[in-house]
């Protein structure tokens, strides 16, 4: 679809969030002219800057309302690209005002998974092309299924989000192979060992039957995960295959080591085998969907900004397919509920948080919104929550 069609049909219905008359939830276009952006993140070094990653091999710089015309990295030939390829992730350090660190999640040109650090020059609006280097290499057997999110956490720890290898099925059973860094989460420590140390708690680390860098099992396509800014949460969206889309989650407190059960299961529904597959050693999914609703989930982030506050704890994710952005809640007994928060138009490949912690969304077609609270429209009322 054309560029400009896309963003006059992109219409969002507007929902009053968490039953509040007259708070109503849109989105703001903040950056369009992009190159099939799949994320968006900050630095953390209070500059306010948003960093979006380009499939093609690129990091852009959104400065307030602008975007730099040079990108902060562009390594475009060495990615491999499209599909389910390319530039898929970036984190910064979490001392990056002080080390100038940040790590990348590419598919090379033999469409192998590469985790590579940079840092960034003098100019702080520019990284350095020649400073990388090469923390992890997986081969890939197929062009899909990748994974592609970074992200530390709570501890300082890198976490990667690795997809099963792709394929159908997961037909070599990647995501219950111990031995395979494939449909897995990873966790590493980038501050020590060469190029990268094992955490001392990882939870496989003495276990001859898995490789010590693995912290979750049983994963399909981990897109996108997100830790919760306040309380150290991991949320872990993992697409599914035929029928089922998943959330998964691991309290702070968890000592990993989660299996969530792919390709035995497809969120808490048997799938090899088609019966009798459940096992007290996998984990359910807080929130499935079926494909009557999408195809294929985006996952997002709680929300713990402060221009919305009726969103405030609320988890918001959405799916690539149909556009739809929903909202979830937990209750006393730890059930999970989710309502749609927008119906829109589109292609929704990531979600991303600045330092403050406002929400924004990304589509794949070529623009980032911005959630914003519309207190001037009423309970239930339609407008184009597309704003420009």
């Amino acid at each position: 679809m054309h560029r400009a069609t896309r963003l006059a049909v992109a219409v969002v219905a507007m929902f009053p969030v968490s039953g509040v008359y007259g708070a109503s939830i849109g989105l703001r276009l903040v950056a369009d002219g992009l190159d099939r952006p799949l994320a968006i993140t900050h630095a953390g070094d209070g500059s306010g800057r948003l960093f979006i990653v380009e499939q093609v091999g690129r990091i852009r710089v959104l400065d307030g309302s602008a975007l730099a015309p040079t990108p902060f990295l562009d390594i475009t030939p060495l990615v491999s690209c499209c599909q389910e390829r390319g530039l898929l992730g970036l984190a910064f350090h979490p001392d990056y005002e002080v080390n100038g660190q940040f790590y990348v999640n590419y598919t090379d040109r033999s469409g192998d998974t590469r985790i590579v650090r940079y840092i960034v020059t003098p100019d702080p609006s520019l990284a350095d092309p020649g400073s990388a280097t090469v923390l992890l290499a997986i081969e890939q057997p197929f062009a899909n299924h990748n994974g592609g999110q970074l992200a530390f956490g709570p501890d300082g720890y890198l976490f990667i989000a690795v997809g099963d290898g792709g394929s159908g099925g997961d037909p070599f059973d990647n995501g219950q192979n111990g031995f395979s860094l494939l449909g897995k989460i990873l966790r590493l420590d980038v501050d020590a060992g060469t190029p990268y140390a094992i955490p001392v708690d990882n939870p496989f680390r003495f276990d001859p039957g898995a490789r010590d860098e693995v912290w979750a099992t049983g994963l399909r396509n981990p897109w996108r995960f997100s830790f919760d800014r306040l309380t150290g949460d991991l949320f872990i969206a993992d697409v599914g295959q035929n029928a089922w889309e998943e959330v998964n989650f691991e309290p702070v407190t968890s000592a990993g080591g989660n299996n969530y059960g792919w390709r035995r299961m497809e969120g808490s529904h048997c799938f090899d085998p088609s019966a009798g597959c459940a096992e007290e050693r996998f984990v359910l999914p807080i929130l499935e969907y079926s494909h009557a609703e999408g195809c294929s989930v985006t996952g997002g982030f709680r929300y713990r900004g402060s221009q919305i506050p009726e969103l405030f704890g609320i988890y918001v994710f959405g799916d690539f397919c149909s556009g739809r952005i929903w909202s979830a809640t937990v209750d006393e007994a730890g059930l999970w509920t989710r309502s749609e928060l927008l119906g829109t138009s589109l292609a929704i490949s990531s979600f991303g948080e600045d330092e403050a912690g406002e929400l924004y969304v990304v589509d794949l077609g070529g623009a980032v919104y911005r959630f914003e609270r519309t207190p001037d429209m009423g309970q239930g009322e339609l407008g184009s929550g597309v704003t420009r």
